[in-house]
């Protein structure tokens, strides 16, 4: 299926970026989940609710730490890291 782009060209419809799991990747761009693209995209889609934001993700991160666990025993996932990769970007950038 296509849409018309605002010049009258015939576009495809863009893949949502979510994760691939239990790599926890994009399955469109293969970078490390949440991506750029899902990143903007959560922010738009939770713009009004940051709260369920940070509850989405921390529900991701649970999952994605269980996935990545099971894959890899022995080292594990980091914990900071994977804290910083869900949840350090959505933190509001100043506190009222």
């Amino acid at each position: 299926m296509s849409r018309t782009a605002p010049d009258g060209r015939a576009t495809t419809p863009r893949r949502p970026h979510l994760p691939l799991r239990p790599l926890w990747l994009c399955r469109v761009c293969a970078a490390p989940w949440p991506c750029p693209v899902a990143r903007l995209t959560l922010r738009q889609e939770y713009a009004h609710d940051r709260i369920g934001l940070s509850i989405y993700l921390c529900m991701a991160l649970h999952e994605a730490a269980a996935d990545l666990y099971r894959l890899n025993p022995h080292d594990g996932p980091d914990p900071a890291a994977l804290f910083a990769r869900f949840l350090g970007w959505a933190r509001p950038r100043h506190l009222p």
